[in-house]
């Protein structure tokens, strides 16, 4: 990695800066951030070496896409919607019921000039810190797109909520992506995400993504994700969540991508009561690494979390489940459950699930299960007796192996789309 100093990017900084309008405040924020990186270290993640990947290769200059690909919204109807490819906001899409509500969905550039104070409030204050490691600080000089979404105190929106972020593979533009989630007190909402790669070229290039959601007390957020990102694309990956008193965040999160991945998925509970369900599913195929860390940190009583990940990797691809259950020191009756499965499809394929319990406090309920292994002899024998091929049998078995998450996708079309991402991930 080369050196990162802020003689060598603060002219790009501020020229960023200045072409997004941003308020004063931000230009500092990213200035800061820069200064920080040099003096901190990467995160750690456990068994995974990932100090060589071009992580910090950074690209502002002025992108314009070709052609923008929008989706046909017919499965969607009137759902909140905003489409961004690249850094290039292409639809949004908010009805005028919950703009009178108070709902805000719009691109982060957007919010950061109408909305200043309130994205002050959250961005990387609560949720993910500028200065928890290079990656971070990283992220924090050079985002250069991303998402606002605030939902108001006692409002439900029933139907989901959806960003679809697409990268550009015909670009070298950085994909440097923010997601601020702020659900205010007792609001209650699905958000489904979804990031992919188009066009032919697939130029390498840096991913930076980080994600955080903000449950204020009694809020209820579930939060769906299916990450396509193409084989060129290094990516860190950064999802956290601040849950206060009494409130939720459940995550159903598909890991999909072809290139190298790390990730951090983190629910913080803060608060008396809060509550985290953590579902992830992924395939590693080819030569590719994929090293996940998803932590529930209990630092309040009562608070439970819960981590479920199930793998599958295939040839040579290398997957690492990491799940930490950690409970702070006065979080009397708190509850840390995590189960971590990986599925072995090849004899060069590697796997590890490594279950960790850090316990601070007595008078709490924490648990853990994890394995790596083949498919169960005895399964394929039951449906191949029924007459089903050996490969059909193991197809049926993987799919039943990752169901968890895709039964928690709130869009049936997206559903039947993240099969078929399974099915192309087994295929290919």
């Amino acid at each position: 990695m080369k050196e990162i100093t802020t003689k060598n990017y603060l002219d790009n900084i501020n020229a960023f800066s200045a072409s997004k309008e941003e308020p004063t405040w931000m230009t500092d924020f990213r200035i800061d951030a820069l200064e920080k990186v040099a003096g901190l270290e990467l995160p750690m993640i456990e068994r995974v070496k990932f100090h060589r990947w071009p992580l910090f290769n950074v690209n502002n200059e002025d992108y314009t896409p070709e052609t923008l690909n929008i989706p046909s919204f017919d499965e969607m109807k009137d759902n909140p919607v905003i489409v961004q490819q690249g850094s290039v906001t292409a639809f949004e899409q908010l009805s005028a019921d919950l703009a009178a509500k108070g709902v805000i969905f719009t691109d982060l550039f957007t919010a950061l000039q109408e909305h200043p104070e309130l994205v002050k409030e959250y961005y990387m204050t609560k949720a993910v810190t500028v200065d928890e490691d290079k990656l971070t600080a990283f992220h924090g000089a050079f985002m250069n797109s991303g998402v606002f979404l605030y939902v108001p105190k006692n409002v439900v929106i029933e139907e989901p909520i959806e960003s679809i972020f697409i990268q550009d593979g015909n670009s070298e533009e950085s994909f440097f992506k923010h997601v601020l989630i702020v659900a205010d007190e007792h609001s209650e909402f699905s958000y489904l995400e979804r990031f992919q790669s188009i066009g032919e070229k697939q130029m390498k290039v840096s991913a930076n993504i980080v994600v955080e959601v903000i449950a204020k007390a009694g809020a209820k957020v579930k939060y769906s994700a299916v990450d396509q990102l193409g084989q060129n694309v290094s990516t860190y990956m950064n999802r956290r969540g601040h849950i206060m008193r009494d409130a939720s965040v459940d995550w159903a999160l598909g890991v999909m991508n072809d290139g190298d991945v790390i990730a951090d998925f983190d629910s913080d509970l803060v608060g008396e009561g809060s509550h985290s369900e953590v579902k992830v599913v992924a395939i590693s195929a080819g030569k590719q690494t994929q090293g996940i860390d998803t932590r529930v940190t209990n630092k309040a009583s009562h608070s439970v979390g819960h981590i479920l990940q199930h793998g599958v990797i295939r040839e040579r691809g290398t997957l690492t489940f990491n799940g930490i259950g950690h409970i702070l020191k006065g979080a009397k009756g708190a509850d840390a459950q995590q189960e971590s499965r990986v599925l072995m499809l090849s004899d060069k394929a590697r796997g590890d699930a490594n279950p960790i319990l850090l316990i601070d406090e007595n008078e709490v309920t924490a648990g853990h299960a994890a394995s790596v292994g083949r498919v169960d002899p005895e399964e394929m024998y039951y449906l191949m007796s029924r007459g089903l091929r050996k490969e059909d049998a193991e197809r049926l078995v993987i799919r039943g192996f990752l169901g968890s998450v895709i039964t928690a996708i709130p869009v049936k079309a997206v559903q039947k789309e993240f099969v078929e991402v399974i099915e192309g991930k087994l295929d290919a």
